[in-house]
């Protein structure tokens, strides 16, 4: 092959991606050069968007999302958007230059050289190897995909010196990475565990993803109430009358919590914002599974814990299980959970419920649903905007703000056919402002929603509740409506609720980059203001 750029592509290929996020620089040209002349290079603004966009099109995909991104400061600028790759468990390649291989470890100054560049990626990836030579290139590429593509998952970076780059590479035999089996763990213990229990709960992470149909199973067998964390939102479509969803420390909620005696965990490592940082009341009875051995009673202790893929794992408990004796009027109490934690959130951010009414409506159930940290995510869009295939669920596990919208384009290019939408704030969508630049430039079926408080409002709110005094959360804001048109896109200022639906209708019928600004200072606050359940001493 004339370089590794030829080679990127063939393997690429060979793995069904034809989209690449990322940035050109002198340590990465014929890698770009190469995917912009056979695939499609996306150039985003910042490093650290590449990896958000290719993180979202992973996970909206199904498949493998790939990054190019420059080394030293490029790389390091990639590396808070690996965190959130690495937390959220996402298939990522990270591809990084490097500089020439007879100067690495020198400290001449070469330029972009930074001190233990792979030290640095192997602390935010599962995985950091390098390009030792042209000739071990197509070896090292075909591991790095084979790593991020078995389980669990996790970002991998490649950094590659750019004389190796540069050189001529051996001709590449083609072949995908083969899944790697894992033996399916024995039941018998759960089964005993599970046929004794009579009012079970459910709770589904985002490990249980890719076993939608078995968890589904278990639910209506067991009648059991499920719960899921904000990763595991969809595993079950949120309309079945059994989802409770992301509302475990939703007060209505702590009735079947207290009266469950056995808690059935799949997948989910219990965070600390969806738990009361560690101080929500669990059923002391607990059935975890995960794949990842480490994880079984980390957070919660275990009765039984089994160490295996979620799909195998509960389609072996199911053929075991028979029919459980479960309590009556169980699946009722389920039932009536779901309809009181929405209800009381609801009454909570009242006239917000006609604004997340109206989004869902005019969405198709496969749009993908991108979500910054902001309040009306965190309050809301994390819980009552209804989830329907978990591949729609986008949401920054990490916690790092202004990560949204770069993967609402990466989700948008992996579902053309459908729109996306962005929820964002103002405060956190000016982390990232260039990727506007990006939207405009490859025009996705996007409508991007901003919440403008002029700040960042919820540690306003942590701030008022708390001392009372504001510190760094009051900020300039740029006037949206000149941003938009200095980009040639559409811009909407929403100023009343009752004015949502008509815009965002609107919005979603173009089939275009469409910005909708809602004016928080307009619109009616919301009864309870939203504060983050973080433990501030």
């Amino acid at each position: 092959m004339s370089n590794g750029g030829d080679l990127l592509v063939q393997i690429l290929r060979e793995h069904g991606v034809d989209t690449v996020f990322g940035i050109v620089s002198v340590h990465n040209l014929p890698l770009v050069e190469a995917v912009d002349r056979e695939l499609r290079f996306v150039a985003v603004r910042h490093e650290a968007a590449a990896v958000n966009a290719a993180d979202a099109y992973a996970r909206v995909s199904g498949g493998l999302g790939c990054a190019l991104t420059s080394t030293g400061t490029g790389a390091g600028n990639a590396a808070g958007s690996l965190v959130e790759a690495l937390s959220a468990g996402s298939r990522v390649l990270h591809v990084t230059g490097q500089i020439d291989s007879r100067y690495l470890g020198q400290g001449r100054g070469v330029i972009h050289e930074t001190k233990d560049q792979l030290g640095m990626l192997t602390a935010v990836s599962k995985v950091a190897v390098g390009v030792p030579s042209a000739e071990a290139a197509p070896r090292v590429l075909r591991e790095a995909v084979r790593e991020a593509l078995a389980k669990p998952y996790g970002p991998v970076s490649v950094e590659w010196p750019i004389d190796l780059q540069y050189a001529g590479q051996p001709v590449a035999e083609p072949g995908v990475a083969p899944a790697r089996e894992r033996p399916v763990p024995d039941v018998a213990e759960a089964v005993r565990l599970v046929a004794s229990a009579r009012r079970p709960v459910i709770w589904a992470g985002g490990g249980a993803r890719e076993a939608r149909a078995e968890l589904r199973a278990l639910a209506e067998l067991l009648g059991a109430p499920v719960f899921t964390s904000n990763a595991g939102r969809g595993v079950i479509g949120e309309d079945h009358e059994l989802v409770i969803g992301n509302f475990a420390v939703n007060p209505m909620a702590a009735p079947l919590l207290a009266d469950a005696d056995l808690l059935i965990s799949v997948g989910t490592h219990f965070r600390s914002n969806e738990t009361r940082h560690y101080k929500l009341a669990l059923p002391e009875r607990h059935l975890q599974i995960d794949i990842d051995p480490a994880a079984i009673g980390r957070v919660h202790p275990v009765t039984v814990g089994l160490c295996g893929d979620a799909a195998p794992t509960l389609a072996a408990l199911l053929a075991d299980l028979g029919s459980p004796a479960v309590a009556d009027g169980w699946r009722e109490r389920a039932v009536a959970g779901r309809t009181a934690v929405r209800e009381r959130l609801r009454a909570d951010i009242g006239e917000y419920a006609r604004i997340c009414d109206a989004m869902r409506r005019h969405l198709d159930p496969r749009s993908p649903i991108a979500r910054d940290v902001t309040i009306p995510s965190s309050q809301w869009g994390n819980r009552l905007l209804p989830i329907h295939d978990p591949a729609t669920n986008v949401f920054p596990l990490g916690g790092g703000i202004g990560q949204g919208l770069a993967m609402g384009i990466g989700a948008a290019l992996a579902r053309p056919d459908v729109p996306t939408l962005v929820i964002a704030g103002d405060g956190g969508l000016a982390v990232h402002l260039g990727e506007l630049a990006t939207l405009a430039q490859e025009a996705p079926w996007l409508v991007l929603v901003v919440f403008n408080d002029g700040g960042y409002g919820v540690l306003r709110n942590m701030q008022e509740a708390g001392s009372g005094r504001r510190s760094g959360v009051d900020l300039y804001t740029p006037d949206f409506r000149a941003l938009a048109a200095s980009l040639a896109l559409r811009h909407s200022l929403v100023t009343d609720a009752d004015d949502f639906d008509e815009v965002f209708a609107k919005a979603v019928e173009t089939q275009e980059p469409y910005l909708v600004e809602v004016d928080v200072t307009a619109v009616t606050p919301t009864p309870v203001p939203f504060v983050p359940p973080v433990e501030v001493p």
